[in-house]
Protein backbone atom coordinates (compact mmCIF):
# COMPACT_ATOMS: atom_id res chain seq x y z
CA UNK A 1 0.00 0.00 0.00
CA UNK A 2 2.85 2.38 0.76
CA UNK A 3 4.65 1.61 -2.48
CA UNK A 4 8.00 1.00 -0.80
CA UNK A 5 8.50 -2.13 -2.88
CA UNK A 6 9.39 0.12 -5.82
CA UNK A 7 12.51 1.46 -4.12
CA UNK A 8 15.99 0.03 -3.66
CA UNK A 9 17.73 -0.73 -0.37
CA UNK A 10 19.84 2.43 -0.75
CA UNK A 11 16.69 4.49 -1.35
CA UNK A 12 15.10 3.14 1.81
CA UNK A 13 18.06 3.21 4.19
CA UNK A 14 20.36 6.00 2.89
CA UNK A 15 23.74 4.37 3.73
CA UNK A 16 25.58 7.73 3.76
CA UNK A 17 23.27 9.18 6.42
CA UNK A 18 23.49 5.90 8.35
CA UNK A 19 27.30 5.97 8.44
CA UNK A 20 27.31 9.64 9.49
CA UNK A 21 24.93 8.88 12.38
CA UNK A 22 26.93 5.76 13.29
CA UNK A 23 30.18 7.78 13.27
CA UNK A 24 28.62 10.40 15.56
CA UNK A 25 27.50 7.64 17.94
CA UNK A 26 30.98 6.10 18.02
CA UNK A 27 32.49 9.56 18.61
CA UNK A 28 30.02 10.16 21.44
CA UNK A 29 30.98 6.97 23.28
CA UNK A 30 34.67 7.78 22.81
CA UNK A 31 34.20 11.30 24.19
CA UNK A 32 32.17 10.24 27.24
CA UNK A 33 34.51 7.29 27.85
CA UNK A 34 38.28 7.30 27.11
CA UNK A 35 38.47 11.01 26.22
CA UNK A 36 36.67 12.04 29.41
CA UNK A 37 38.98 9.87 31.53
CA UNK A 38 42.01 11.48 29.91
CA UNK A 39 40.97 15.15 29.68
CA UNK A 40 38.37 15.45 32.45
CA UNK A 41 39.15 12.72 34.98
CA UNK A 42 37.26 14.51 37.76
CA UNK A 43 34.02 14.57 35.78
CA UNK A 44 31.54 11.87 36.85
CA UNK A 45 30.81 8.97 34.55
CA UNK A 46 28.01 9.56 32.08
CA UNK A 47 24.93 7.67 33.20
CA UNK A 48 23.33 4.89 31.22
CA UNK A 49 20.20 7.00 30.99
CA UNK A 50 22.08 9.85 29.30
CA UNK A 51 23.62 7.40 26.84
CA UNK A 52 20.16 6.01 26.12
CA UNK A 53 18.78 9.49 25.38
CA UNK A 54 21.61 10.19 22.96
CA UNK A 55 21.29 6.90 21.09
CA UNK A 56 17.51 7.30 20.91
CA UNK A 57 17.88 10.84 19.55
CA UNK A 58 20.40 9.81 16.89
CA UNK A 59 18.26 6.81 15.90
CA UNK A 60 15.13 8.92 15.51
CA UNK A 61 17.04 11.51 13.50
CA UNK A 62 18.35 8.84 11.15
CA UNK A 63 14.93 7.25 10.65
CA UNK A 64 13.33 10.63 9.91
CA UNK A 65 16.08 12.13 7.76
CA UNK A 66 17.71 9.09 6.19
CA UNK A 67 15.73 5.95 6.88
CA UNK A 68 12.37 4.67 5.60
CA UNK A 69 10.42 7.40 7.36
CA UNK A 70 12.29 10.00 5.33
CA UNK A 71 11.24 8.33 2.09
CA UNK A 72 7.67 7.95 3.31
CA UNK A 73 7.75 11.67 4.03
CA UNK A 74 8.17 12.23 0.29
CA UNK A 75 5.18 10.01 -0.43
CA UNK A 76 2.59 11.42 1.97
CA UNK A 77 2.23 14.68 3.82
CA UNK A 78 1.27 12.87 7.03
CA UNK A 79 4.64 11.13 7.26
CA UNK A 80 6.38 14.35 6.24
CA UNK A 81 4.86 16.22 9.17
CA UNK A 82 5.61 13.34 11.53
CA UNK A 83 9.25 13.51 10.45
CA UNK A 84 9.37 17.29 10.90
CA UNK A 85 7.81 17.05 14.36
CA UNK A 86 10.17 14.31 15.53
CA UNK A 87 13.27 15.94 14.04
CA UNK A 88 12.75 19.39 15.53
CA UNK A 89 10.58 18.82 18.60
CA UNK A 90 11.84 15.48 19.97
CA UNK A 91 15.40 14.86 18.76
CA UNK A 92 17.02 18.12 20.07
CA UNK A 93 15.92 17.71 23.72
CA UNK A 94 16.97 14.05 23.66
CA UNK A 95 20.46 14.95 22.46
CA UNK A 96 20.72 17.82 24.95
CA UNK A 97 19.84 15.40 27.72
CA UNK A 98 22.35 12.84 26.43
CA UNK A 99 25.44 15.02 25.95
CA UNK A 100 27.09 15.84 29.32
CA UNK A 101 27.88 19.36 30.46
CA UNK A 102 31.68 19.03 30.20
CA UNK A 103 31.38 18.47 26.43
CA UNK A 104 29.34 21.65 25.97
CA UNK A 105 31.78 23.60 28.15
CA UNK A 106 34.73 22.30 26.14
CA UNK A 107 33.13 23.35 22.85
CA UNK A 108 31.49 26.68 23.68
CA UNK A 109 33.93 28.11 26.22
CA UNK A 110 36.28 29.01 23.37
CA UNK A 111 36.65 32.73 22.70
CA UNK A 112 35.62 32.26 19.07
CA UNK A 113 31.98 31.97 20.20
CA UNK A 114 31.90 35.25 22.17
CA UNK A 115 30.78 37.44 19.21
CA UNK A 116 27.81 35.13 18.68
CA UNK A 117 26.52 34.90 22.24
CA UNK A 118 23.88 37.56 21.56
CA UNK A 119 22.17 35.01 19.31
CA UNK A 120 21.36 32.90 22.36
CA UNK A 121 19.02 35.47 23.85
CA UNK A 122 15.87 33.47 24.77
CA UNK A 123 13.49 35.78 22.91
CA UNK A 124 15.60 35.65 19.76
CA UNK A 125 15.91 31.86 19.77
CA UNK A 126 12.15 31.60 20.34
CA UNK A 127 11.40 33.75 17.31
CA UNK A 128 14.07 32.31 15.00
CA UNK A 129 12.91 28.72 15.27
CA UNK A 130 9.18 29.39 15.14
CA UNK A 131 9.48 31.84 12.24
CA UNK A 132 11.60 29.43 10.19
CA UNK A 133 9.28 26.52 11.00
CA UNK A 134 6.14 28.51 10.17
CA UNK A 135 7.48 30.07 6.97
CA UNK A 136 8.47 26.61 5.75
CA UNK A 137 4.80 25.58 5.77
CA UNK A 138 3.69 28.41 3.49
CA UNK A 139 2.76 26.41 0.34
CA UNK A 140 4.98 28.30 -2.13
CA UNK A 141 7.95 28.19 0.24
CA UNK A 142 7.47 24.49 1.03
CA UNK A 143 7.26 23.47 -2.63
CA UNK A 144 10.28 25.61 -3.56
CA UNK A 145 12.39 24.13 -0.78
CA UNK A 146 11.40 20.57 -1.64
CA UNK A 147 12.44 20.82 -5.31
CA UNK A 148 15.72 22.71 -4.80
CA UNK A 149 18.30 20.42 -3.25
CA UNK A 150 20.79 23.02 -1.96
CA UNK A 151 18.07 25.25 -0.51
CA UNK A 152 16.44 22.16 1.01
CA UNK A 153 19.61 21.14 2.85
CA UNK A 154 20.42 24.66 4.02
CA UNK A 155 16.89 25.33 5.25
CA UNK A 156 16.69 22.02 7.11
CA UNK A 157 20.08 22.66 8.69
CA UNK A 158 18.99 26.15 9.79
CA UNK A 159 15.84 24.73 11.37
CA UNK A 160 17.88 22.06 13.17
CA UNK A 161 20.32 24.60 14.61
CA UNK A 162 17.58 27.00 15.70
CA UNK A 163 15.61 24.13 17.24
CA UNK A 164 18.66 23.28 19.39
CA UNK A 165 19.01 26.95 20.32
CA UNK A 166 15.33 27.10 21.31
CA UNK A 167 15.42 23.87 23.33
CA UNK A 168 18.66 24.97 25.01
CA UNK A 169 16.69 27.63 26.87
CA UNK A 170 14.44 24.93 28.35
CA UNK A 171 16.86 22.02 28.82
CA UNK A 172 20.17 23.78 29.36
CA UNK A 173 22.74 21.01 30.02
CA UNK A 174 25.20 23.46 31.62
CA UNK A 175 23.70 24.70 34.88
CA UNK A 176 25.71 27.91 35.14
CA UNK A 177 24.68 28.90 31.60
CA UNK A 178 20.96 28.73 32.32
CA UNK A 179 19.26 32.04 31.53
CA UNK A 180 15.66 31.29 32.47
CA UNK A 181 14.14 30.53 35.84
CA UNK A 182 11.62 27.70 36.06
CA UNK A 183 8.70 30.12 35.94
CA UNK A 184 10.10 31.82 32.83
CA UNK A 185 10.69 28.41 31.24
CA UNK A 186 7.00 27.61 31.67
CA UNK A 187 6.10 30.86 29.95
CA UNK A 188 8.66 30.12 27.24
CA UNK A 189 7.13 26.71 26.55
CA UNK A 190 3.66 28.21 26.41
CA UNK A 191 4.86 30.87 23.95
CA UNK A 192 6.31 28.17 21.70
CA UNK A 193 2.96 26.42 21.58
CA UNK A 194 1.16 29.66 20.73
CA UNK A 195 3.59 30.58 17.94
CA UNK A 196 3.28 27.17 16.24
CA UNK A 197 -0.52 27.14 16.34
CA UNK A 198 -1.11 29.32 13.23
CA UNK A 199 0.92 26.96 11.02
CA UNK A 200 -1.02 23.97 12.35
CA UNK A 201 -4.35 25.76 11.86
CA UNK A 202 -3.41 26.75 8.30
CA UNK A 203 -2.87 23.09 7.41
CA UNK A 204 -5.71 21.50 9.38
CA UNK A 205 -8.50 23.89 8.36
CA UNK A 206 -7.54 24.38 4.71
CA UNK A 207 -10.45 23.71 2.37
CA UNK A 208 -8.30 22.41 -0.47
CA UNK A 209 -4.88 20.77 -0.93
CA UNK A 210 -2.16 23.42 -0.70
CA UNK A 211 1.11 21.64 -1.51
CA UNK A 212 1.98 20.83 -5.12
CA UNK A 213 4.63 18.44 -3.80
CA UNK A 214 1.85 16.02 -2.77
CA UNK A 215 -0.67 16.80 -5.52
CA UNK A 216 1.22 17.57 -8.72
CA UNK A 217 2.92 14.38 -10.02
CA UNK A 218 5.59 16.32 -11.91
CA UNK A 219 6.58 18.40 -8.87
CA UNK A 220 6.64 15.23 -6.81
CA UNK A 221 8.88 13.46 -9.35
CA UNK A 222 11.30 16.41 -9.35
CA UNK A 223 11.55 16.31 -5.56
CA UNK A 224 11.98 12.53 -5.54
CA UNK A 225 15.01 12.94 -7.79
CA UNK A 226 17.04 13.97 -4.74
CA UNK A 227 16.33 10.88 -2.66
CA UNK A 228 16.00 7.94 -5.11
CA UNK A 229 18.34 6.45 -7.65
CA UNK A 230 17.61 6.44 -11.37
CA UNK A 231 14.95 8.48 -13.13
CA UNK A 232 12.15 9.24 -10.65
CA UNK A 233 9.74 9.97 -13.49
CA UNK A 234 9.65 6.20 -14.07
CA UNK A 235 7.80 5.95 -10.77
CA UNK A 236 4.88 7.86 -12.26
CA UNK A 237 4.18 4.98 -14.61
CA UNK A 238 3.97 2.51 -11.73
CA UNK A 239 1.31 4.21 -9.66
CA UNK A 240 -0.97 7.20 -9.75
CA UNK A 241 0.93 10.14 -8.38
CA UNK A 242 2.52 10.50 -4.97
CA UNK A 243 -0.58 9.54 -2.94
CA UNK A 244 -0.20 5.97 -1.67
CA UNK A 245 -2.77 5.89 1.10
CA UNK A 246 -5.73 5.04 -1.10
CA UNK A 247 -8.12 5.41 1.83
CA UNK A 248 -7.30 9.15 2.13
CA UNK A 249 -7.76 12.00 -0.29
CA UNK A 250 -4.96 14.57 -0.68
CA UNK A 251 -6.92 17.00 1.51
CA UNK A 252 -7.43 14.38 4.23
CA UNK A 253 -3.74 13.50 4.12
CA UNK A 254 -2.85 17.19 4.50
CA UNK A 255 -5.24 17.67 7.40
CA UNK A 256 -3.99 14.54 9.16
CA UNK A 257 -0.43 15.80 8.76
CA UNK A 258 -1.38 19.04 10.50
CA UNK A 259 -3.08 17.11 13.29
CA UNK A 260 -0.01 14.91 13.76
CA UNK A 261 2.22 17.97 14.03
CA UNK A 262 -0.10 19.57 16.58
CA UNK A 263 -0.38 16.38 18.65
CA UNK A 264 3.40 15.86 18.78
CA UNK A 265 3.87 19.52 19.70
CA UNK A 266 1.27 19.34 22.47
CA UNK A 267 2.72 16.08 23.80
CA UNK A 268 6.30 17.38 23.93
CA UNK A 269 5.52 20.82 25.29
CA UNK A 270 3.00 19.38 27.75
CA UNK A 271 5.49 16.80 29.02
CA UNK A 272 8.29 19.33 29.40
CA UNK A 273 5.93 21.88 30.97
CA UNK A 274 4.82 19.33 33.56
CA UNK A 275 8.44 18.39 34.31
CA UNK A 276 9.50 22.03 34.75
CA UNK A 277 6.45 22.76 36.91
CA UNK A 278 7.02 19.85 39.28
CA UNK A 279 10.74 20.61 39.43
CA UNK A 280 9.92 24.22 40.35
CA UNK A 281 7.26 23.18 42.88
CA UNK A 282 9.58 20.64 44.52
CA UNK A 283 12.42 23.15 44.79
CA UNK A 284 10.20 25.90 46.14
CA UNK A 285 8.66 23.52 48.65
CA UNK A 286 12.11 22.35 49.73
CA UNK A 287 13.35 25.93 50.08
CA UNK A 288 10.33 26.79 52.20
CA UNK A 289 11.01 23.91 54.55
CA UNK A 290 14.68 24.83 54.82
CA UNK A 291 13.78 28.39 55.83
CA UNK A 292 11.66 27.27 58.79
CA UNK A 293 13.38 27.68 62.21
CA UNK A 294 14.51 24.50 63.86
CA UNK A 295 12.44 23.68 66.92
CA UNK A 296 14.33 24.15 70.16
CA UNK A 297 14.69 21.10 72.33
CA UNK A 298 12.34 21.00 75.26
CA UNK A 299 13.88 22.02 78.57
CA UNK A 300 14.39 19.56 81.36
Amino acid sequence: MLGLEYFTFADLWSPIVFFICAALTILYFYVVGPWREKRYPLEPKVSARSKFWFVLGITLYYLCQGGPLELLGHLTFTFHMANMSITYLIVPPLLLLGIPAFVWRHIFSASVWKPFRWMMHPLLTLLMFNILFSIYHIPDVHDYVMVNFTIHRLYYFAMLITSFMMWWQIICPVEEWTRLTDVKKMGYIFANGVLLTPACALIIFAESPMYAMYNDPQVWANAMGYCVSGDPSVLLSKFEGPMFFNFMSPLEDQQLGGIVMKLVQEFMYGTILAYVFFHWYKREHSDSNDSLPNPEPAGN
